[in-house]
């Protein structure tokens, strides 16, 4: 079965993932992602057909404690974060995380 790209975010983020071809998207304004982000999230850790859920890492700060928990301690789907400050060591925890192993090991 293969699995989709899920992206979650301000219209802003999802609109260069849609014109890339990601179909599965959430689209949660700034203005509401106190309110409205963990119920897209939960959704599209509920849908069987991601694989992978794409979200700006600053958007992680709008999450609850519980939101935030299951997301970064799913492993299907497995999260990705983009920008924010996490750098090449946030890049490196997330395949570690993804995969089981620190492919990085020296």
């Amino acid at each position: 079965m293969s699995q989709e790209i899920a992206v979650i975010g301000s219209p802003d983020f999802t609109t260069g993932f849609r014109l890339a071809g990601v179909r599965k998207f959430e689209n949660v304004p700034d203005e509401a992602k106190d309110d409205e982000l963990d119920e897209a999230v939960t959704r599209t850790l509920d849908d069987e057909d991601v694989g992978i859920i794409v979200m700006h890492e600053d958007d992680l700060d709008h999450l609850s404690r519980n939101a935030r928990q299951s997301v970064e301690r799913s492993i299907e789907p497995t999260l990705v974060t983009l920008g924010g400050s996490g750098g090449a060591s946030g890049l490196r925890d997330q395949i570690k995380r993804a995969i089981g192993i620190d492919l990085m090991d020296e």
